[in-house]
């Protein structure tokens, strides 16, 4: 079973058939047809939706649909992600890494930021060279950089902080 939140909330037990499941806590059930690999056609209570899959974002978990032509910004949660919220410890709520340590012994090749400047998640940050290979450590998040602990040259240790973020 899977929960979508956006406008309402859903929840989905796709396998069944019809599939089933839960809106805004009310029961339904629903015929789906696939047309192609991104766009189905749904029956719901005489009603007529066609759906199609726009894209989803790197956690897996953000998509986009468009549906009957209307586009819905969708998250998508499975079991874990609501018992974590039920805890009061939301997976997509994660605290802010403030440093970037190094995940091996190696030498830093070049350092592509600056103290002061602001990163966005993805953006490489540092080259660091291990068991002969350049590998580019990149952000997490978004940020702005506090210090540069290294430079280029520098041979680093497991775990020894390279950068820290504000």
């Amino acid at each position: 079973m899977y929960s979508i939140t956006g406008k309402n909330t859903f929840q989905v037990t796709p396998e069944a058939n019809p599939a089933e499941g839960l809106i805004d806590g009310t029961y339904y059930n629903i015929d789906i047809q696939k047309i192609d690999s991104r766009t189905w056609h749904i029956l719901k209570e005489q009603k007529s939706y066609y759906v199609q899959w726009i894209d989803c974002r790197e956690d897996g978990k953000s998509f986009s649909l468009k549906i009957n032509g209307k586009l819905f910004q969708l998250q998508a949660k499975d079991h874990y992600d609501l018992l974590l919220e039920q805890m009061g410890m939301s997976a997509t709520h994660s605290v802010k890494t403030k440093k970037l340590k190094a995940p091996m012994p190696g030498k830093v090749l070049d350092v592509l930021v600056e103290k002061g400047q602001s990163v966005t998640k993805g953006e490489g940050l540092l080259i660091l060279e291990a068991m002969k290979m350049e590998n580019l450590l990149k952000a997490e998040q978004d940020g702005v950089i506090k210090s540069l602990n290294v430079l280029v040259g520098d041979a680093v240790e497991k775990n020894i902080i390279l950068i820290e973020f504000e």
